[in-house]
């Protein structure tokens, strides 16, 4: 399973990379502005700064959501760097502009997918990823692992090319989750990921290591 950060803050995409997980990027206007980027120009900027520390792909996400509103503003987000995707959302209109971005060769991310139907159409349309969204399916009491083991089963059956972007992952163990139930991808907080670090006998057993060195060396 590969690790795409979900931020728009340079710094923790560079933390990423530097860790040696940084296999894409996700973002949206929400985090944009958490990361104190506004404005269309400064959007499309800071688009272009992220592109360019990342080798995969970066999402892109459009604020249209009438057809022609989404082609043309996701055919201009993917002339920005060769390896932004166009987040488009689950929606008739968005599944209508993923039909002409794959047409286009241009890379797509359904976003907002909640339910094995809806990752069906997705995938028939030519999405490269569906982003489906465990914690909030997990907030009203779904399994939102268990829609990722259907969707998964079914990518297989079906032989989709469409690939599982797991989202809104609240906790390391949602992406234990996710990898075991057939994630291709997890997209979470940096902070989520330094999660999987942590384990209370690492931090014990490092402890008396360092103990033991000190009792034999002075």
């Amino acid at each position: 399973m590969r690790f795409f950060i979900d931020t728009a803050d340079l710094d923790q995409i560079q933390e990423a990379k530097d860790l040696g997980v940084l296999d894409g990027v996700t973002t949206n206007p929400s985090l944009m502005a958490k990361a104190g980027i506004t404005g269309a120009k400064n959007i499309e900027d800071h688009y272009v700064k992220i592109a360019s520390m990342v080798e995969g792909d970066v999402s892109a996400e459009v604020i249209a959501t009438d057809v022609q509103g989404i082609i043309s503003e996701g055919e201009y987000l993917a002339s920005l760097a060769p390896n932004i995707v166009v987040k488009v959302p689950m929606i008739k209109d968005g599944i209508k502009a993923i039909c002409h971005f794959s047409e286009k060769g241009i890379k797509t991310n359904c976003t907002l997918v909640f339910s094995a139907g809806q990752a069906i159409l997705a995938a028939k349309a030519g999405a490269t990823y569906i982003s489906p969204f465990l914690g909030r399916i997990d907030d009203i009491s779904w399994d939102g692992i268990g829609l990722i083991q259907q969707i998964a089963e079914i990518y297989a059956v079906q032989m989709y090319d469409t690939e599982i972007l797991a989202a809104s992952i609240r906790s390391s163990k949602h992406i234990v989750q996710a990898a075991q139930s057939g994630a291709d991808i997890a997209t979470c907080p940096l902070h989520t990921i330094l999660g999987l670090l942590k384990h209370p006998l690492t931090d014990i057993g490092l402890e008396k290591f360092l103990a033991d060195y000190q009792k034999g060396n002075g």
